[in-house]
C-alpha cells in the first residue's frame, strides 16, 4: 500500500473538521519522505494554519467549486465533455469496485478517489499506467490553470459577466497551487522510472482519450485520438 496518497487524498476533500490537523500531518510526512515536496507544500500548510474552518471552505470552494480555477474530477479534466470521458468514469468505478472503496456523492475519478486508489490497488502495473497516462497528465493541466495570464484573464471574466467577488485568498496567488505542485513532486518521484512502449500523450484543448481494454489482469489505457 502507498500510504503517502491516503494522506495527500485527504488534503483535496473538502474541509471539515480536523482537516488542519490532516494539513499538518501532511506536511510531516513529506517534510521525512519527500523534502523538496515539502518545500512547496509549506506555503499551503502555513496559510491553513490558524485560519477557521469557514474560512478554509472558502478558499477550498472558490478554488475547485464556486468560479472553480480547476477542476478536481481526473476525466473531466482531460476530456472535457467528450465521450472519451464517460468511457474513463466507467473504468474508475470499476476499478473502485474492486477495492471496494465508497466513492459516495462524488465521482469515482475525483482526485481524492483515485489518489485512495492508487494507495489501495494491487494491481501495480494498471497503476503504473493511470499515473503516467492519466493523472500526471490531469495533474499537469490543472497547475496549467494557475498561471498568471490565464487567472488574470478569468477574474476579468467573472468580475464582467457575472458582477462577482474574486477571492483573493493570498497575495501571491491561490495556496491550492502548492498542494497540487507538492502532488505533482510526489507522483513523479514515485513513478519517475515507469516505462512503456508507448510514450506519455499530451494532451491540448482538443480531447485526446484513453481507450479501455479490459481483461482478467485489468484496465490498460492506450492513446486513441478523436478524430
Amino acid at each position: 500500500m502507498k500510504k503517502q496518497y491516503l494522506t495527500l487524498a485527504e488534503i483535496f476533500k473538502y474541509p471539515k473538521e480536523g482537516y488542519s490537523e490532516k494539513v499538518k500531518a501532511c506536511m510531516t510526512f513529506l517534510e521525512s519522505s519527500y523534502p523538496d515536496a515539502a518545500k512547496t507544500f509549506r506555503r499551503f500548510a502555513d496559510f491553513i494554519d490558524g485560519k477557521s474552518l469557514y474560512e478554509i471552505e472558502e478558499v477550498f470552494g472558490f478554488t475547485f467549486h464556486i468560479q472553480a480555477i480547476c477542476y478536481l474530477d481526473v476525466g473531466y479534466i482531460l476530456f472535457g465533455e467528450d465521450y472519451s470521458r464517460g468511457e474513463f468514469l466507467v473504468n474508475m468505478k470499476n476499478e473502485q469496485t474492486k477495492i471496494n472503496h465508497d466513492c459516495g456523492e462524488e465521482l469515482a475519478d475525483n482526485l481524492p478517489h483515485v489518489l485512495h486508489l492508487i494507495a489501495v490497488s494491487k494491481d501495480d502495473d494498471f497503476i503504473q499506467e493511470l499515473v503516467h497516462m492519466a493523472v500526471i497528465p490531469a495533474v499537469e493541466k490543472m497547475l496549467e490553470e494557475f498561471d498568471d495570464g490565464r487567472m488574470a484573464l478569468r477574474n476579468k471574466v467573472i468580475k464582467k459577466k457575472q458582477k462577482a467577488v474574486i477571492m483573493e485568498d493570498v497575495v501571491n496567488g491561490n495556496i491550492y497551487q502548492n498542494a497540487i505542485q507538492a502532488l505533482l513532486k510526489v507522483l513523479r518521484i514515485d513513478f519517475e522510472n515507469v516505462q512503456f512502449k508507448h510514450p506519455a500523450p499530451s494532451y491540448s484543448a482538443t480531447p485526446v482519450g484513453l481507450a479501455n481494454s479490459c481483461g482478467s489482469g485489468g484496465c490498460s489505457f492506450t492513446k486513441t485520438i478523436k478524430k
